[in-house]
């Protein structure tokens, strides 16, 4: 059994979240994702999520590609994750390419385009004008 582990937000719930977990779920038999704490997502972007982790993560949880969810705290664990939860493949958007390619001693890492014209910041800025 192939087990892929991958991370993000996951904030506003869109189509290239979906298309990442899918496209992610394709590299292996069982995918598990961690979802940044509330916390951690203060600390890479200065701002707090519209939905909380207990609520991002049950969101996340109810999407059928996922198999398993569990809170990333903090992103200096990567390897202690993909450790404990025994991943064989990390997956990451490419907006991420390069940042976890030392973590290719312990497992895969494959780096997977965003989808296009779609993204948690111009949703919210598109609220916001409207």
């Amino acid at each position: 059994m192939t087990t892929v582990i991958t991370f993000g937000t996951f904030d506003l719930l869109h189509i290239g979240h979906i298309n990442i977990l899918r496209r992610a779920k394709e590299h292996g038999d069982k995918l598990i994702v961690g979802v940044s704490s509330d916390d951690l997502n203060f600390s890479k972007k200065s701002k707090h999520p519209v939905y909380n982790q207990d609520c991002r993560m049950a969101i996340i949880s109810s999407i059928r590609f996922v198999d398993g969810v569990f809170l990333e705290e903090s992103l200096a664990l990567k390897r202690k994750y993909i450790i404990d939860h025994k991943a064989d493949i990390l997956v990451m958007g490419s907006d991420w390419e390069g940042k976890f390619d030392d973590l290719g001693d312990i497992c895969k890492v494959i780096y997977l385009p965003r989808t296009e014209n779609v993204s948690t910041t111009e949703i919210k800025q598109y609220i916001k004008e409207h």
